[in-house]
């Protein structure tokens, strides 16, 4: 079954390590045979927060950009997920281990994109965090701030 893409004007694209970018114009690209292909939107900014999630999805992006380095990285991609299985609930999961199993038969885009909600619930989790050591610290501050002095009653001297 054939892969047909448009692509944006400028839009990158990576097929079996090679990026491509498309010209000014939109285009319509159709892949053939068997391919490793992941859009520029898809892959990870270089400044993207350095998380646990977004480690293991750079790596696996890493996997299916450079199919020479694949069997290096399978055995520490499958301990990531297995380290963050034991770190986030039921919510991530399902997601968790679809990720695992594409690995496990090579589909490094499906595995990417099964990771995208537990980024998405990662950075819900650290934004809730920072709220929150936000909160605690205005509190601790207002408790700390010296109190204003108190007015002392004026003592007339009889004389």
């Amino acid at each position: 079954m054939a892969l047909k893409l448009t692509l944006k004007p400028d839009e990158r694209i990576i097929v079996n390590g090679c990026m491509m970018r498309n010209s000014s114009r939109r285009h319509v690209l159709t892949i053939e045979s068997q391919a490793d292909v992941v859009r520029g939107h898809d892959l990870l900014d270089a400044d993207a927060p350095v998380t646990p999630v977004t480690r293991v999805y750079y790596l696996i992006q890493t996997a299916l950009i450079q199919s020479a380095v694949r069997e290096d990285l399978v055995p520490v991609i499958q301990r990531q997920l297995a380290d963050l299985a034991t770190t986030f609930g039921s919510q991530s999961l399902g997601h968790i281990f679809d990720a695992a199993n594409y690995v496990s038969i090579g589909d490094y885009y499906k595995a990417m994109r099964a990771l995208r909600p537990v980024i998405a619930h990662e950075t819900e989790l650290f934004e809730r965090i920072a709220a929150r050591a936000k909160a605690d610290l205005t509190a601790i501050e207002a408790d700390m701030a010296p109190s204003a002095p108190r007015a002392q009653p004026e003592r007339r001297v009889q004389g």
